[in-house]
């Protein structure tokens, strides 16, 4: 692995740390603010750790234009223009700074996903303390460079991208900063079904660096659970209110209750990590007297031979260890041993 061992984004990110929970706003504040600032509180109740913005404007996303090529065909845009999807979906720039104010009151890292060179300047100066790279900006080499040095984290999902193609913008942002990078495994399907999110992937992004993740649009908490437990780091959800309120992202965001079980259920899967000790848990210390040992399993006179009708490996521990018993057999007792009794080097010959 090459990279940093931990980012920081308001707390280090990485192994050895709980995993990083990041909450995406995107186009559910339904173009109400006071329903962006409901979400923020939202994801702090849920025990995010931080909420994700995306800063685009309809122009820097694409044209107007009635060519074939700006409509959508499939999907659950299907039927719009990109100009239209990206007009509803975007949360204007004199949010922002109400939206990172009230994150930081709730005690959530708040960032964003810049789209052009003056949403990264913009986000700067604002104190943006990462950036996120989206998968379908993977490919914007430019946009990655600039991201980069400005000297913060990136982190840059890979959904649609190829090998080669993650390798670029890897090597684009570590060239061209040195904030850090950290991948995040993502299938750009909206929904995602659950059996095509591919975790096993996640061992392709983990050779790039220590520090990487998954951008899940699954449904549910199963994928970004597992996830954890395959040693992501970071896990990033759509979040709204409720999916019944509509928007561009209902279909594949969760409600709160759920993001609260993503939260949870993902600590549980890092704390099940451990550290891959062949120390044993304080857990089975009441357990050990109970492991088999070698008892005398009837009476047994001075000088009679031990054999396996007499002596047997039994349950609890306070005789000698099992593995003794090709040892003990064929020895003699040195005294009267009644039945029930451990086993111990003294009381034999």
């Amino acid at each position: 692995m090459t990279g940093a061992a931990s980012l920081v984004i308001g707390r280090p990110i990485g192994p050895g740390h709980p995993p990083f929970v990041i909450a995406e706003l995107s186009a559910n504040h339904l173009r109400s603010l006071p329903r962006a600032l409901a979400i923020v509180d939202a994801a702090a109740d849920a025990g995010c750790d931080a909420l994700k913005l995306q800063t685009f404007t309809p122009e820097s996303m694409t044209i107007d234009s009635a060519r074939g090529d700006f409509q959508i065909a499939e999907g659950p845009w299907q039927g719009r223009s990109l100009w239209d999807l990206y007009d509803e979906a975007h949360t204007p720039w004199d949010w922002h700074a109400q939206l990172f104010a009230h994150g930081a009151a709730r005690g959530l890292v708040v960032f964003s996903t810049p789209f052009d060179e003056p949403a990264i300047e913009r986000l700067d100066r604002l104190g943006a303390p990462a950036f996120k790279i989206a998968s379908f900006e993977l490919v914007d080499l430019e946009l990655i460079a600039v991201a980069a040095r400005t000297g913060k984290p990136l982190i840059m999902s890979t959904g649609m991208a190829s090998e080669l193609e993650v390798a670029e913008a890897v090597e684009t942002a570590r060239s061209h900063g040195n904030g850090g990078v950290a991948l995040l495994h993502c299938v750009s399907g909206y929904p995602t079904p659950i059996d095509e999110t591919n975790l096993r992937r996640l061992d392709a992004i983990a050779r790039h660096g220590p520090v990487f993740g998954i951008s899940d649009h699954s449904p549910g908490s199963i994928v970004p659970i597992a996830a954890v437990a395959r040693g992501a780091s970071i896990v990033e959800k759509h979040l709204t209110l409720a999916r019944a309120d509509g928007g561009p992202d209902a279909g594949f965001s969760l409600e709160p209750a759920e993001m609260a079980e993503v939260v949870r259920g993902a600590r549980l899967a890092w704390s099940a990590l451990g550290d891959g000790s062949a120390v044993r848990p304080a857990a089975e210390a009441g357990s050990r007297k109970f492991r088999r040992s070698l008892y005398a399993v009837d009476d047994i006179a001075p000088g009679q031979e031990l054999t396996r009708a007499n002596v047997r490996s039994i349950r609890p521990a306070a005789g000698l260890p099992p593995r003794e018993l090709p040892a003990v057999i064929g020895r003699h007792a040195r005294v009267a041993i009644q039945r029930g009794t451990p086993l111990a080097w003294e009381l034999i010959r």
